[in-house]
Formats: structure tokens, sequence, C-alpha cells
């Protein structure tokens, strides 16, 4: 889209991000006609192959920084701005020198303000709990969205996500970036051709050492002591819709992850690498009951130690038993592995948990992160996480049955999203796709918060059984001057 009119981004639209800048609140939708929106599908030019998306990157450190290297090696993007909270410092310093002329902000809502009319599409890396007011910001603007896993950090700002993709017709693509390699094609093949079926169980695990394992959180009472905040840092944007908190450097740098507040466990950092291709293909949608079968180390404020959660799964029409999917997080929280179990095969590219080297955060003899799925057959499946593919564990099962072929990925997870801005693919893990997956993982961590058994409705969609709980649907009530992104 590099050469032809930019997307339509009138006076109109200029005001109403100047109301948010100004007073802190929305003149939102109700007020906006759909016609304002709809302007962008009337007046954006076709699509070539031979045209650049011009992207926005909100969140250029750690997460950020790596999904941005992998965008540019597709070829097919234009950098018209960078924005992250952090205005200098090491973690955003070498995306901003390798564009040293791409206007940089530190408010995602400046940022639109200024050269809204020059961007096609964003990146959303920013922590966990702030992914959803860029996203639905981004997306009620007619731009389309890569968001980060999780996709957003509350059932409720899902459910507001999965409907805003409804709304604005625009692509989206969740970054669980296994959703477009092997273990994808993999599991949707044998999935048709009848190979995986009848499966009643599936065991998910995460024992690799977490940043909360740390000495200093153990014995934790309270939140951080407040500290100076630093004059590169924009505290306020940072925060975003999560309550009020004081600054404390030990939230930053991944750090967030540890806290309800903030992040979405081991769980939402990992399930969507892990049982992602399982919930899609297997058609598990939402369970009706969440069992905290062991929650080790249990606080109000951070994830716990360890935790066991056994999710229920209905039938879903004839062909597909009822399922209970258990997870597993801790490092000594070891699922009991079948008798011929193998050394699963790694995703090479995946980073080591919390900095530290990956030998240390798998450990001597913990299994890696990975699955086990059981079929009723008699069979058992046994993978690890993102790209890595399944392996039948019973051999003389194996041999007798027909393999299809498994076709080769057409594009990686960045080029798909790329490649469906430009009208030449469809995205593989669209919010529609994404969603009812993040809103499972969701379940658990209240499961987690509340260290209680649950039971959950999917049609009304809500806990049944836990008045808090089911409170916790909904997250927190978002600071002043930030609620109305939920109006969009």
């Amino acid at each position: 889209m590099e050469k032809n009119t930019p997307l339509a981004f009138d006076s109109r639209r200029r005001s109403f991000i100047k109301g948010i800048l100004a007073t802190g609140t929305f003149p939102f939708l109700a007020s906006i006609t759909p016609p304002l929106f709809a302007a962008d599908k009337e007046q954006s030019p076709p699509k070539k192959a031979t045209q650049k998306v011009r992207i926005a990157y909100i969140g250029i450190g750690n997460q950020g920084a790596g999904d941005i290297v992998q965008f540019e090696k597709t070829g097919l993007t234009k950098v018209v701005a960078l924005c992250d909270t952090e205005s200098a410092g090491t973690r955003t310093a070498g995306i901003r020198k390798r564009f040293p002329k791409v206007p940089f902000f530190q408010d995602f809502r400046q940022m639109f303000d200024k050269v809204g009319n020059q961007i096609d599409a964003v990146l959303v890396a920013t922590p966990d709990f702030s992914h959803f007011p860029a996203t639905i910001l981004a997306m009620s603007l007619g731009k389309h969205v890569y968001v980060e896993k999780p996709m957003a950090h509350s059932f409720l700002q899902t459910e507001l996500l999965i409907a805003a993709e409804k709304k604005y017709k625009v692509v989206t693509q969740m970054g669980n970036q296994g959703h477009s390699e092997a273990n994808y094609f993999q599991f949707k093949a044998w999935t048709e051709a009848g190979v995986i079926k009848n499966i009643t169980k599936i065991n998910a695990h995460m024992n690799s050492i977490r940043r909360w394992h740390k000495p200093k959180f153990l014995k934790l009472k309270d939140y951080f002591n407040k500290e100076d905040i630093p004059a590169w840092l924009d505290w306020n944007a940072w925060l975003a819709t999560a309550l009020d908190h004081k600054f404390n450097r030990g939230y930053l740098n991944g750090e967030w992850r540890c806290w309800y507040d903030f992040g979405n466990g081991a769980l939402g950092d990992w399930g969507a690498h892990i049982f992602d291709t399982a919930h899609e293909f297997l058609r598990l949608g939402l369970p009706t009951a969440i069992d905290a079968v062991k929650i080790e180390g249990h606080s109000p404020f951070i994830f716990p130690q360890a935790s066991t959660l056994a999710f229920k799964f209905p039938a879903r029409g004839p062909t597909l038993p009822p399922l209970t999917l258990t997870w597993y997080d801790g490092q000594k929280n070891i699922p009991p592995l079948p008798k011929n179990a193998v050394e699963i095969d790694v995703d090479g590219s995946i980073p080591p948990p919390g900095g530290v080297s990956s030998a240390k955060a798998r450990g001597p003899k913990a299994p890696n992160n990975g699955k086990e799925i059981y079929s009723s057959d008699g069979i058992t499946f046994q993978g690890g996480s993102h790209k890595s593919t399944l392996r039948i564990l019973e051999k003389d099962k194996a041999s007798q049955l027909t393999l299809p072929v498994v076709p080769k990925s057409p594009s990686n997870h960045y080029k798909n999203f790329l490649l469906a801005v430009l009208g030449k693919e469809k995205t593989r893990s669209p919010f529609s796709v994404a969603g009812t997956l993040c809103e499972t993982m969701v379940l658990g961590v209240i499961a987690q918060r509340v260290n209680a058994n649950l039971v959950f409705d999917p049609v009304k969609k809500q806990i049944t059984n836990h008045g808090v709980a089911n409170t916790l649907l909904n997250g927190v009530p978002p600071r002043k001057g930030w609620e109305q992104f939920y109006k969009l």
C-alpha cells in the first residue's frame, strides 16, 4: 500500500483521538456514525502483491523486538511509526537505532492522532494487560492488527475483541507463531484424515522455571514499594487500562508476568503454544468446568509456584467425545508420562523463559514443555510446543495407520498476516479462532486466583458456582480516562 491513497482518516477521526488525549475520556462511538468506519473499505485501492504494508510497531522491546525482526525479513513492510512507553534504555535502543528516521511515540493514542492516516496495520507486543486498548482502538480506526498472545487480559476484553473483528472486518492475527508451522499443518491433516480421533484426554505441561519462582517472590505479601518514575518512562501509558499502581522497576522487563494484575501466568504465556492446535481442530470451544486440582503456593498477588488445572469439555457432536485437558505448571509438577514416552523434539526458535539458559530452564530430568494426547482407541500422541510435531508412541498401531501427506507451510506467521492484509491469504490465528482459546486460558487463570473449582456456562458465559470468580470475568474496572475503550 506504499504508493496508494492512505486509508480514510478524516477530521472526525482526528477529533475523536484528540478528545481522548485532551480530556482523558471518549466522545465514543455512539456519536460516530457507521459510514465513518465503512469509508476505509470504500476508499482503499485494490491490493497488489508488489505493495507493502505500512506498519506501526507498538511495543518494540523484548518480544516486540523479535517480532519486528521477523516482520522485516518478509520484505513486505514499510515502517511508519514506532511506539513504546520506554523512550530510552537497552530494551528499545536496538529497534530505534534500526529505524532512526521513523517517528517515535510513547503513547499509542498520540501515535494514531499524529500519523494514523499513514498506518495500514499494527503490531501490538506490549505486556498482556495492555494488549486490549491498543488493539481495539486500532481496529476501530480500520487498522489490521497482529497482537501477541494472549489476545487480552480478561474474558470480557477477549469477547470485545472477537466482536470487534466482526464489526470492523479487519485482518487479525494472534502471535502464537507455531500456528503457521509444521505442528499446525500436521494436526490439521491428521485430524481431517481420521488419524487423530476419539480423543478423551490431553495432558499439557510447562515445567520450566518462571520469574515468580525467584526467592524474592516466595514470601511476598504485598505489591512492591513506590520508586521514582524515571524520565524515560511514560508510566500512565504503561498502566493503560490497569488499576493504578505505584511505580517500581520490578514490574518492568517481563517481570509483569508474575502478577495477576498484569500477566496471565505460565498458562496464558504457553498454553497458546502447546495446546492451540488441539483446541482448534478438536473443536473444544469453552469448557463447562475447571477443577483446581492442585494450587501450590497460592497468593492473591502472584501466580502459584505450581498448579494443576483440569478443563472439562463436553461432547461436540456425535464424533467428538467429552474430553479432559489437564494443565500442569511448576518445576516439579510433572504429569504422569506414558511408559513409552520419548524425548520431545524441541523447537529451536523458542527463547528461554525468564532470561535463563535453555538447559537450566528445562532441568536435567524434567520433560520438555509439551503435551500427551490420548485416544480411547489406545493410541497416544506426544508432542512439544510451537512448531514441534506429534509422534505416535505405539509403533505397532502406527504401522497400521495410513498417514496423509502433510503440506508445507506457504508462509510463516508474520508473512501470513501481511499477505492477508494484501488479500493473498487468510490468517491462521484470527480472533475468531484464537478467541475461545484465550478465554479458556483466562478461565484457568481465574481458577488459580480464587483457588477453587469452577462451573462455567458456555452459553450464558458465566461462572455459576462462585460469585467472586464470575466477577473476575470482567477483569478489574479500568482507570478513569480509560474506561471508554470498553465501548468501542
